[in-house]
């Protein structure tokens, strides 16, 4: 994804949050052509440096436009983690926008799995019967994991046993994803970069 577009989605991101804590609902965003293909998405905010809210769709189930406007007010106000946001933190909050590809089957024996997990790269998304958790591709980077600690915190995510991957019964899934946030509340926005 483009560098312009990535600015466009912060941007877009943070006018509906500050919309929806002020009016009750976002106002109407003129999204551009390219909004209409369907993709994953998260919006995530944080508030000096801790997680304040984080919720997306990782499956292209939406127009990017109707994916981020859900995402958006969805990270600020029905993360169960949180209490919703309040009107007075907007300015005290980084918006970061994480556009992803579509999850794709992990296939191969499971003692094969942690060399098939790239961090700084993948996303990881791990189901067994009515449990699924996501963790978002940043997240093994930010937090110094190599990719057996990813595959056990993506399980455990899931409400899961940390070495449920080892199951041939639980189903995981890899996706990428372009990372833009701001540098600090409504500052410049920057393309994060991935590394292992």
């Amino acid at each position: 994804m483009e560098k312009s577009e990535g600015d466009f989605l912060v941007r877009a991101a943070r006018r509906i949050v500050k919309d929806h804590l002020k009016y009750g609902k976002p106002h109407a965003i003129d999204f551009p052509g390219w909004c209409n293909e369907k993709k994953g998405v998260f919006v995530t905010l944080k508030k000096a440096g801790q997680l304040r809210g984080c919720i997306g769709f990782p499956e292209p189930t939406f127009s990017l436009g109707d994916a981020l406007v859900k995402a958006a007010v969805a990270a600020a106000s029905q993360d169960p983690r949180f209490e919703p946001v309040g009107k007075s933190e907007i300015d005290k909050i980084v918006v970061e926008v994480t556009i992803l590809t579509a999850p794709e089957k992990i296939e191969g024996a499971r003692e094969e799995l942690p060399s098939k997990v790239k961090v700084g790269r993948d996303g990881l998304i791990a189901r067994s019967g009515a449990f699924s958790g996501l963790l978002l591709p940043q997240v093994p980077v930010e937090l110094n994991w190599d990719s057996r600690q990813f595959l056990s915190q993506t399980c455990l995510k899931a409400g899961l046993p940390s070495d449920a991957w080892e199951n041939e019964g639980t189903e995981l899934l890899s996706f990428q994803g372009d990372v833009f946030f701001e540098q600090s509340p409504n500052g410049a926005v920057v393309r994060k970069e991935l590394k292992g």
